[in-house]
């Protein structure tokens, strides 16, 4: 399935749909620190999708499974999955009235879920030791609907080793990009480049237009942005360096899939660098440890990455157990002991209690993270989700990445593309 750009959140790893029971097994008594039971003494099952990588999928059941144990007559039926195919899936049991209790939520779809109807109001959840801006994040019209659950910032992860044995460094403006990808392509094998073609991609089509200084290409109300000269200069730039050989055919391009073993391009050595998340840097890392490192999106006239949630919990309004799954989301968030089993896997943790606890224990990989994090937060844009899939988006999106992919295939020009896009946009209410 074609990857929403609107998300830009966290990477996938490869694909798993299981559905798990998870027992409760122990007799610790509801008195004690983190214990809860239902109110009629019935056992009761939460449902609760996410997705992420590996890594997060093991923490998670893990979490799971310490929780049940500490409340007795819950359990839980996990659904994971990577993130392709998710948005869908959500939206599929939303309409069927069939959304998990507990659920993972991504910025890019929340003003959309939240004005809809389709969250529960999470303001009851306590939230002194959370960042405000993070929280601002998941508020819609003064009410928290999404509860974030990292710290993260939009970059680039690159193979240090290969730039180290190459005696480079990673770009850090937008001229030394496209110079790299030029220069260093007589140093690669026939089938290795600096980067993919990124003419289709949106994150960092969104990035370019921001170091420019133009904004985010479209904004919370819905409106739309994308700035002509600034588009059409991106395009061109990637139409020479495709003309010249110097990016991923097209037909390689589009194989690309993040976070997979066999056709991240990444991983498999074919290009030196691609867009991440700060929280996706785990997940990746483990399919070539020690291989890689994290920097900054390139600078224009400003900074190109921003800050965001990685990503949050929401709770089903048609949940028959609402309170429940809060207490859930409060001791997963709150509690030094979830933090302890679940480490970094969703970024940062955003409850500074916990995230200091576990500072002492953070690995190379965590530190490399929040080094990231802690580069783009000095001028690094708060990120604008967008409208999500509100007032016509989702179709744009669709048909935005269908636009662009055919100016990369050569079957439309740049001039044609703009001119299909912007008629697009007209349908946006």
């Amino acid at each position: 399935m074609r990857k929403s750009w609107h998300r830009l959140a966290a990477g996938a790893a490869a694909v798993l749909s299981l559905s798990l029971v998870l027992s409760a097994c122990s007799g610790i008594k509801k008195e004690e620190a983190g214990s809860t039971e239902p109110a009629d003494g019935k056992s009761i099952t939460l449902r609760i999708m996410w997705w992420g990588s590996q890594a997060r999928h093991d923490a998670t059941l893990k979490a799971l499974d310490v929780y049940s144990e500490k409340n007795p007559g819950i359990t839980f039926e996990p659904e994971y999955q990577s993130f392709d195919g998710y948005q869908d899936k959500l939206s599929t049991q939303s309409a069927g009235k069939n959304t998990p209790d507990i659920f993972q939520m991504d910025a890019a779809w929340f003003n959309d879920w939240a004005s809809s109807g389709r969250l529960e109001d999470l303001s009851s959840i306590p939230t002194d030791h959370i960042d405000k801006v993070l929280l601002e994040t998941g508020t819609y019209q003064g009410k928290l609907y999404a509860m974030p659950l990292g710290n993260n910032a939009w970059g680039m992860v690159y193979n240090k080793t290969m730039m180290d044995s190459l005696g480079v460094q990673p770009p850090k403006t937008w001229d030394e990009f496209f110079a790299m990808a030029r220069d260093l392509k007589p140093k690669l094998a026939k089938d290795q480049y600096l980067t993919r073609d990124l003419t289709a991609d949106g994150a960092f089509y969104m990035s370019y237009q921001l170091s420019m200084g133009k904004g985010f290409s479209m904004s919370k109300d819905g409106k739309f942005h994308y700035d002509e000269a600034t588009w059409k200069d991106w395009m061109n730039k990637w139409a020479e360096l495709r003309k010249d050989n110097l990016v991923t055919p097209p037909d390689v391009t589009v194989s690309d899939k993040a976070q997979d073993a066999q056709m991240d391009l990444l991983i498999q050595e074919k290009i030196l660098l691609r867009g991440a998340h700060a929280a996706e840097f785990g997940g990746t890392d483990a399919l070539k440890p020690g291989v890689l490192a994290l920097t900054t999106q390139p600078r224009g006239t400003q900074a190109g990455g921003w800050l965001k949630a990685s990503m949050y919990w929401s709770v089903s309004p048609n949940s028959q157990y609402k309170e429940e799954a809060k207490k859930f989301i409060d001791w997963f968030v709150n509690s030094e002991e979830a933090g302890e089993i679940l480490g970094t896997s969703r970024g940062i943790p955003v409850n500074k209690t916990v995230a200091d606890a576990l500072q002492p224990k953070f690995t190379d990989v965590d530190k490399s993270a929040l080094g990231l994090i802690n580069e783009v937060s000095k001028d690094g844009a708060a990120f604008d989700p967008g409208p999500g899939n509100k007032g016509g988006w989702a179709n744009f999106t669709k048909e935005y990445d269908n636009i662009t992919q055919s100016i990369m295939f050569g079957k439309i020009s740049i001039d044609e593309g703009w001119d299909q896009i912007v008629k697009l946009s007209k349908s946006l209410e």
